[in-house]
């Protein structure tokens, strides 16, 4: 793959995924299991979220290069472009007036969230905490189901430390793992870090 295409595969993917994380924030149903356990860590120890979401991150990347999934340039732009679309995004969009409108922007947001992070994963250049730690598992794991039980962990521990889920919290544990996996065979690209 040329280098022109895997920073467009990168920097198009994370882009793709802010916006993703924007409609299931907005839809206001629940976050993801990563971001409920750095919420939970928050939560019991009275740390604030940035300095939470840096040891939970680092401990998911250290995880992960200690089964040979090493972060690189890519895991930084995950980082940086998800958090800054996902910021533009959430002041951007409406407010759902309604339940209806809430299940809406979730169902949306599963597809986005599956493509962005298929496309910033097969770039090849590094992945995100979270998906870090689903790979490492891969195998004997496939990532399908890897990263469920990596977002499973990460919402019972967050809930267990005082946390809230939702049905967000459920759809990403039961659904994006499997969705990311169709969407990476259907785009013909290795989620895999070599």
């Amino acid at each position: 793959m040329s280098p022109l295409r895997r920073a467009a595969l990168l920097i198009g993917g994370c882009i793709i995924l802010g916006i993703g994380v924007a409609l299931i924030l907005t839809a206001d149903l629940g976050s993801d299991g990563f971001s409920t356990l750095v919420n939970g860590f928050r939560l019991a120890t009275g740390v604030p979220f940035f300095v939470a979401n840096l040891v939970i991150s680092g401990s998911f990347l250290l995880i992960a290069a200690a089964r040979r999934v090493i972060p690189g340039i890519g895991t930084i732009a995950q980082i940086v472009i998800v958090g800054g679309v996902a910021s533009i995004g959430l002041d951007a969009l409406p407010s759902p007036g309604s339940l209806g409108g809430q299940l809406a922007l979730l169902a949306l947001s599963l597809p986005v969230i599956g493509v962005g992070v298929a496309c910033y994963l097969g770039s090849h250049l590094g992945a995100g905490p979270a998906e870090a730690a689903g790979l490492a598992w891969d195998p004997p794991i496939p990532f399908a189901w890897s990263y469920s039980a990596v977002q499973a962990f990460g919402a019972v521990v967050g809930w267990l430390l005082g946390a809230t889920i939702g049905v967000a919290t459920i759809a990403v544990i039961l659904i994006l793992g499997p969705l990311v996996s169709l969407t990476s065979r259907l785009l013909r690209l290795d989620v895999h870090q070599n």
